[in-house]
């Protein structure tokens, strides 16, 4: 059969039979055969390089031969696959290593809990826990904010998709403005002074007897939003919220599902500003592409009785093993730095992209955690003073990048950033072709 047939083919029996909320597989019609590094081979025979890795799953890229190798060896010794929540030699490991790479007070000292596989599992465990050890029910969220499709964490999500099929009593959430420089709540046009006035805003809540919020269990925040753009929370706001939690018992949850184990240029976003919250939530790549979710917390809050959240698949031993590999890996080859060094090159080459081209209305992001907001330059500016989004653009590009064998994906309001999450083993001479390959399909636009 011919390669190009039997893509087809594996296409159109997938939409036959899969749900119609199928995501990806709408807007990027590849089906994947082989995949080395940064590199996927399709059933036609094309190639691709793989700027969405897993949705940053993919810390050493596809099938990393260090990996593979200790599955391969864990496989072959017949040690248990699935353990529930018992403990194993490979399971003892990989706690200890994640335990020695914890953030600030919660390094070598927190306690761990395996959630199941999902980092919205991991996000819901966490709620549930500040909940229990405050007596409280209340959470703070932000706007833009993507932390699950389970009821709780869809609940603290922005887009109404999500926060309102959780319906108003899953969770009571109170939502305030996440900084975000170009479309500033505020209408401020500035990161920082955005995340000034958003933090006040929390204190003011908390404080005024009259808000009609009271103190809440916990606020919920991820350091870099992902899957609303790529927007990137100042350090002095988020040491603001860290301020204004701890001085009011309120638990603060940094979501690290996407941003940790080295995507942002620290080994967790939250070190750059030097906060420690007090429960942080990782799936993605702390299961080295093996399904893996839990919380790392503080020993004070380990409050909740036995079962009090469970999951059949707590025990994954090939992703303990996986996970393992990539701790180290990120670590000792330094690779964090890495994305750090590499997501700049990434920016400035896009920035001399934009330079001609003002449809690139704003490159942000940090490390090789990288969004590029569409706009059109033509348009009426809103209340916030920015040119309009572009989502017509927007897919636009990415089915052009598609075309050009880059295999990206969009994000933010109304899907209008361009976002690259590469593997953190991208090769320099790799990033420049996807600079290229992007240029060029912007060109096709024209």
């Amino acid at each position: 059969m011919p390669n190009g047939a039997l893509r087809a083919e594996l296409l159109q029996r997938q939409e036959r039979r899969e749900s119609a909320a199928r995501t990806y597989a709408r807007t990027l019609p590849v089906a994947p055969v082989h995949a080395a590094g940064a590199v996927v081979t399709g059933a036609d025979g094309r190639t691709y390089l793989d700027c969405l890795s897993g949705a940053g799953t993919l810390a050493l890229g596809h099938n990393d031969p260090e990996t593979i190798a200790a599955m391969q060896a864990v496989l072959a010794s017949g040690a248990p696959l699935h353990t529930l929540d018992l403990i194993t030699p490979q399971k003892d490991a990989f706690s200890g290593a994640l335990l020695g790479l914890l953030p600030g007070e919660l390094r070598e000292n927190a306690r761990l809990h395996f959630c199941g596989p999902a980092g919205t599992d991991a996000v819901e465990a966490a709620l549930k826990l500040a909940r229990h050890a405050t007596g409280r029910r209340g959470v703070v969220a932000f706007t833009g904010a993507y932390h699950g499709m389970t009821l709780g964490a869809a609940a603290v999500s922005g887009p109404v998709r999500m926060s309102g099929a959780a319906g108003p009593d899953a969770v009571p959430v109170t939502r305030l403005p996440y900084p975000y420089g170009l479309r500033c709540p505020f209408g401020t046009g500035d990161a920082e002074r955005s995340g000034e006035l958003s933090a006040r805003l929390l204190e003011s809540l908390v404080t005024d007897p009259g808000s009609g919020v009271g103190r809440p269990a916990a606020v919920v925040l991820e350091v870099v939003q992902g899957e609303g753009g790529v927007i990137e929370g100042p350090d002095g706001w988020l040491r603001e919220i860290r301020r204004i939690t701890a001085e009011h018992g309120i638990v603060l949850i940094v979501d690290e599902v996407q941003t940790g184990v080295g995507r942002t240029g620290h080994f967790w976003a939250c070190e750059r500003a030097g906060v420690t919250p007090d429960i942080l939530v990782t799936s993605k790549a702390v299961g080295g592409g093996q399904p893996l979710a839990l919380i790392a917390y503080r020993p004070e809050l380990d409050t909740w009785p036995a079962g009090h959240h469970t999951g059949t698949f707590r025990g994954n031993t090939l992703a303990m093993v996986a996970g393992l590999v990539t701790l180290r890996a990120v670590a000792e080859r330094q690779l964090a730095e890495r994305a750090l060094k590499l997501g700049e090159r990434l920016r400035r080459g896009l920035r001399e992209i934009a330079a001609g081209h003002p449809e690139f209305g704003q490159v942000r992001g940090r490390g090789l955690m990288i969004g590029v907001e569409l706009v059109d330059p033509g348009g009426s500016p809103g209340p916030d003073g920015a040119p309009p989004s572009d989502p017509v653009l927007a897919r636009a590009l990415r089915a052009a990048c598609l075309e050009r064998g880059l295999i990206l994906e969009l994000g933010g309001r109304n899907d209008t950033v361009l976002r690259l999450l590469p593997p953190l083993v991208l090769t320099d001479e790799q990033a420049d072709t996807v600079l290229d390959r992007i240029a060029r399909a912007l060109e096709s636009r024209a």
